[in-house]
């Protein structure tokens, strides 16, 4: 048992990165722990020792060398002392081995519990690491089942929780379903690393955008602003760079097929991509599309902007349920009052 313990440590040690010593100290611990548990020991100052050579344990038990014995637990007469082979003069301390018979059986059980223990601590610890870099990235998952009210998702090396306020009401989460996720938030819990996950979060949009588009994932096309309704619509705004670069048609590809891979990874959601100004006016014309807009009168004070649109655009530029001048307001940061080019006439 003794070698075998040894070999199981070296063996940790290169392949699960735990050093030697810390699982010699985790072993030792629960030793003494099983000891006091199952012999009741009296021994004040008992210690349990694993020979790093031998891998031979051994309980050692702590005592002063004395002349008249007062407390057997803590303390040796000289002349035992000399008859155990210590040379030690009164008031010198001495570790006396007091090792049952039968303490072997527990021994190995124990020890092989801690390994066990700490192996599974590392491997956590290991996934908490290696997950706690990639919060705020995308990670591609599969449906395994529902737990209550949320999702389960299976990442490879562990699972991660879609809560129902992150998931999107027009996606079915179906086991088995292969999707992309936004990495939320990586907690480390005594079960090991909670990864929350994400459908709704306006960073899917801008991760995905990354990994389809090279000139955003290079920097030549800034991602400057995105606001999204989950399932229904997102608008993105975007600015380039580099003057020889449309970083709108970078974004959208030929003939529309690198928003159309978004579109499709975000079940049908539409995407717009608008091009990014410094000028208000500009900007909110801009987040309106694809409504043509006539004009724009903008109020400082109270951060208003009464838009005029053809008529028959109205709609358009509405949006079902508000839809469209609402994102528009959000990307743009203006309240947004929508008049067809009639009313206005009528007024005037």
């Amino acid at each position: 048992m003794s070698k075998d313990i040894l070999a199981v440590i070296e063996q940790i040690e290169k392949t699960k990165g735990i050093s030697r010593d810390t699982l010699k100290q985790a072993i030792e611990a629960a030793l003494l722990s099983a000891y006091r548990k199952n012999f009741r020991s009296s021994h004040k100052g008992v210690s349990v020792v694993l020979d790093p050579q031998s891998g031979e344990i051994k309980v050692l038990a702590r005592k002063m060398v004395v002349e008249k014995l007062r407390d057997s637990t803590t303390e040796i007469l000289k002349e035992e002392a000399e008859r155990l082979g210590f040379r030690a003069d009164v008031g010198e301390w001495i570790e006396i081995e007091v090792t049952p018979r039968d303490f072997g059986r527990i021994a190995a059980q124990t020890a092989k519990q801690v390994i066990v223990q700490r192996l599974r601590e590392a491997e956590r610890d290991r996934i908490y690491e290696e997950f706690s870099e990639k919060e705020g990235e995308v990670i591609t998952g599969v449906v395994v089942r529902r737990e209550g009210r949320n999702v389960i998702v299976d990442l490879g090396k562990t699972e991660g929780i879609l809560p129902p306020d992150e998931q999107v009401s027009t996606e079915e989460y179906r086991p088995g379903s292969r999707m992309k996720f936004f990495i939320v938030e990586v907690k480390k819990t005594t079960k090991g690393p909670r990864i929350i996950l994400s459908r709704t979060h306006p960073g899917l949009v801008r991760r995905l955008l990354e990994l389809e588009v090279p000139e955003v994932h290079e920097g030549w096309v800034d991602i400057k602003a995105i606001t999204r309704e989950p399932g229904v619509r997102t608008k993105v705004a975007v600015e380039s760079r580099n003057e020889k670069i449309d970083p709108v048609g970078a974004c959208i590809g030929n003939r529309g097929v690198r928003v159309k891979n978004i579109t499709d990874e975000l079940r049908g959601e539409k995407v717009d991509i608008i091009r990014w100004s410094n000028d208000p006016e500009v900007l909110i014309k801009e987040a309106l599309s694809p409504a043509q807009v006539l004009e724009v009168i903008l109020d400082e004070e109270t951060r208003t902007a009464q838009v005029i649109v053809p008529e028959d655009q109205l709609s358009l530029a509405i949006g079902r349920d508000g839809q469209n001048v609402r994102l528009a307001a959000r990307l743009s940061g203006w309240r947004i009052d929508i008049r067809g080019s009639g009313k206005k006439e009528e007024e005037q």
